[in-house]
């Protein structure tokens, strides 16, 4: 968003700036628009999966296989929430109370009864979120040299795996 002009935005799809400017107003409003339309694609796919959820601790891993298979399949999503976390469009506050929160509060209804006493819903949520977007942004080191990286159907279902084993670690009775 900081580095971009709306003129870029035009002649990259070819249009004359006014076109875009008549179309969406400023380079906020199209920010603002983008972030709404990708909000708006996630909360469907999360209301889904609540709307669908298991019984007990697999609603938690029918959730975290929503989100990773959402975010998969719309890297664009991913990549915009990217550049927030780096400080980009930092001028507009609020939009992780639109958005996220809001998601994250979806999401903790339903499974807070089957996370533990000592758990922090939104903490185990964070590092899902974190796991998975991290994931998907960088891949995983391989074990002897490169990376494993998410278009690879196998290495994309053994991360899921790991996120399995990562999220039934934290629901683990406390000893």
């Amino acid at each position: 968003f900081d580095g971009t002009s709306l003129g870029m935005v035009a002649d990259a799809l070819g249009l004359p700036h006014s076109a875009i400017a008549d179309a969406v107003g400023d380079k906020r409003r199209l920010y603002l628009t983008v972030m709404q339309r990708a909000f708006e694609a996630e909360r469907a796919a999360l209301q889904s999966a609540v709307d669908s959820c298991p019984q007990g601790r697999a609603c938690v891993h029918h959730i975290a296989d929503a989100y990773l298979d959402f975010h998969a399949a719309h890297p664009y999503i991913r990549a915009l929430w990217a550049h927030r976390w780096m400080s980009d469009a930092a001028d507009i506050l609020d939009l992780e109370d639109r958005y996220p929160r809001p998601l994250f509060r979806l999401v903790a209804r339903k499974i807070r009864d089957v996370v533990p006493e000592g758990v922090n819903v939104y903490y185990m949520l964070g590092m899902m979120v974190w796991t998975v977007h991290g994931f998907l942004g960088s891949g995983v080191l391989a074990q002897r040299h490169g990376m494993y990286r998410a278009d690879d159907p196998k290495v994309l279902e053994d991360f899921r795996t790991h996120l399995h084993l990562m999220l039934e670690g934290m629901m683990a009775p406390q000893r």
